[in-house]
C-alpha cells in the first residue's frame, strides 16, 4: 500500500513538474504596440499544449495581436501591467468556423481570442485585454463578429476558467461562451462603452456555471444569458457582482430557442454608470432599460428561476418578464412553430430606487399564459409624475422584447396580463410625484 501511494505521488510530481510556463518573449513577442505579436503568442500556444499544458504568460508590458486560437490544458497568464491590445486592422482577424450546429448556414466569424471544442482551458492574472473595438465601424445590422470582432468567444469546449483579469472594449460582445459545461468566471472587470452591441458577457446554451464577483459597466446588456440553438442554458448560479448597462443589467434573452432551467441569482447589485460620456444603445445613459429581464419569445422554456438579493439604483423599468412569439429560428428552415412556457419564477427581496416611470410588466399572450411567478419583498421607488394610462392594446407579439415595449404602463407597479397564479407578497411601489395609476394591474389573470 506504501509503495502504491508513493508511485502516485511521484507521478503527481512528474505531472506538476511538466507544466511549465511558456513566456511569449522567449517566441519573439515585443512589447511594441507599432508591432504585431500574434504569431510569437500563437507559436507559445502550440508548444505549450503540445508538451501537455502550461502556463502561456504575457509579462509586463504592451503587446499587440489579432486573432489567436487556445488549446486543451492551457492557461493563458497574463501579469501584473501586462496589455493584450487587439490590432486595429481587419486583416490581422482569422475568420473561425465551427463544427457546432454543422446544419445551420455557418458564417465564419472573427474574434481576438478563440477556442472550439478544447478542454481545461484558464486565461487569468492580473492583467487587461483590451480589443481597442472603437476601430470597428458599424457597417450593417447583423454584423458583430464579422466585421466587429468579439473579443473572447469560446464554442463547445469544457472546464473553462476565466478569472481575475480586465476586459475592455470589443468590437461587439466582449464574451460570448456558446454550448461549453463547466464554466467558470470569477473576480473580473469588465468595461464595454466603445461600439454597438457592447454587451460584457453572453453566456449560451452552457450547462454548470458559475459566475461571481465580477464589475461589469457595458452599453449593451451587461450579464446576459442566452439560447441561439435548441441548447438549454443551464444550471447556472450568478451571485455577487456589481453591474451598470444603459440596457438590461441582468437578462435572459433575447434568443430563446432551447430556453434556461435552474438559474440562481442573488446578491447583485445594478447602478449607474459612472462614465456618461458614449450612449450606443438603451434609454437613458444614467437610467438604463430594465434590472432584470426574464424573457422567452422563439419557443423555448423557461423553469425554475430564483432571483434575490438585488440591490438597483436608477433603472427605466425594474422588471420585465415576457412570454412573447418573435419565434426567430436558430437556423435556416428550422421554423418555430409553436409558442414557448414560463414557469416556476421567484423573485424576492429586491429593492429598487431611482426608477423611471415607466413601471414594470409581467405579461403573456391569449392562451398562452407565464405561470407560477412568485414575487416577495419588492420595494420600488420610482419618477412617478403620470396621470392614468389606457391599457395597450396591441399586443405586439412578435415584436422584439424589451422592458419599454408599450411605453409608459397603465399600472406605476406591475402590469400583469395573460399570466396564472402570480403572487405578490409584500410588494410596495411609491413615487416621488404624485402618481395616478393604479400600483398593480391585472388582465385574463387566474
Amino acid at each position: 500500500m506504501k509503495t502504491i501511494l508513493i508511485t502516485m505521488l511521484a507521478a503527481g510530481l512528474t505531472t506538476a513538474a511538466a507544466a511549465k510556463d511558456y513566456n511569449i518573449e522567449a517566441f519573439g513577442a515585443k512589447s511594441d504596440t507599432t508591432m504585431l505579436s500574434t504569431t510569437a503568442i500563437q507559436a507559445a500556444i502550440d508548444a505549450c499544449a503540445t508538451a501537455g499544458g502550461g502556463r502561456v504568460v504575457v509579462p509586463t508590458g504592451m503587446f499587440k495581436t489579432g486573432t489567436i486560437v487556445l488549446r486543451s490544458n492551457v492557461n493563458l497568464h497574463l501579469e501584473a501591467g501586462a496589455t493584450l491590445y487587439g490590432s486595429t486592422s481587419l486583416d490581422d482577424y482569422r475568420p473561425m468556423t465551427t463544427t457546432y450546429l454543422s446544419l445551420r448556414t455557418q458564417t465564419s466569424t472573427i474574434q481576438l481570442i478563440y477556442a472550439d471544442n478544447a478542454d481545461h482551458v484558464t486565461i487569468d492574472g492580473y492583467g487587461t485585454i483590451d480589443g481597442r473595438g472603437a476601430a470597428f465601424k458599424k457597417l450593417t445590422w447583423n454584423d458583430e463578429g464579422i466585421t466587429r470582432p468579439h473579443l473572447l468567444r469560446f464554442i463547445q469546449s469544457r472546464d473553462i476558467t476565466v478569472s481575475g483579469i480586465t476586459l475592455r472594449n470589443s468590437g461587439c460582445w466582449m464574451q460570448h461562451y456558446l454550448a461549453c459545461d463547466r464554466l467558470r468566471i470569477t473576480g473580473i472587470k469588465v468595461f464595454n462603452r466603445n461600439n454597438y452591441n457592447n454587451d460584457a458577457l453572453d453566456i449560451d446554451g452552457c450547462h454548470d456555471v458559475v459566475v461571481s464577483d465580477i464589475m461589469a459597466d457595458s452599453d449593451d446588456d451587461a450579464i446576459t444569458l442566452k439560447s441561439t440553438s435548441p441548447r438549454l442554458c443551464e444550471n447556472v448560479a450568478i451571485s455577487n457582482c456589481v453591474v451598470s448597462s444603459h440596457c438590461n443589467a441582468i437578462k435572459l434573452g433575447t434568443e430563446t430557442n432551447g430556453g434556461f432551467r435552474n438559474i440562481s441569482i442573488r446578491n447583485c447589485i445594478v447602478k449607474p454608470s459612472a462614465d456618461q460620456s458614449s450612449q450606443f444603445f438603451g434609454h437613458t445613459a444614467k437610467r438604463g432599460t430594465s434590472a432584470v429581464s426574464l424573457e422567452i419569445t422563439d419557443g423555448g422554456s423557461m423553469e425554475n428561476v430564483a432571483v434575490s438579493g438585488i440591490v438597483v439604483e436608477g433603472t427605466e423599468s425594474p422588471i420585465f418578464i415576457r412570454l412573447g412569439n418573435r419565434a426567430r429560428p436558430y437556423a435556416e428552415g428550422r421554423a418555430v412553430d409553436h409558442v414557448g412556457t414560463i414557469r416556476g419564477v421567484t423573485l424576492s427581496d429586491i429593492s429598487v430606487t431611482g426608477a423611471g416611470p415607466t413601471g414594470s410588466s409581467i405579461t403573456g399572450l391569449p392562451g398562452h399564459p407565464v405561470e407560477d411567478i412568485t414575487l416577495t419583498n419588492i420595494t420600488i421607488s420610482q419618477q412617478g409624475g403620470c396621470d392614468a394610462v389606457a391599457v395597450p392594446d396591441d399586443e405586439k407579439e412578435a415584436d422584439y422584447p424589451e422592458a419599454t415595449m408599450w411605453g409608459t404602463l397603465p399600472a406605476k407597479g406591475f402590469f400583469i396580463r395573460h399570466a396564472r397564479h402570480v403572487t405578490l407578497r409584500n410588494v410596495e411601489v411609491t413615487t416621488t410625484s404624485p402618481d395616478q395609476r393604479p400600483d398593480t394591474l391585472r388582465i385574463d389573470v387566474e
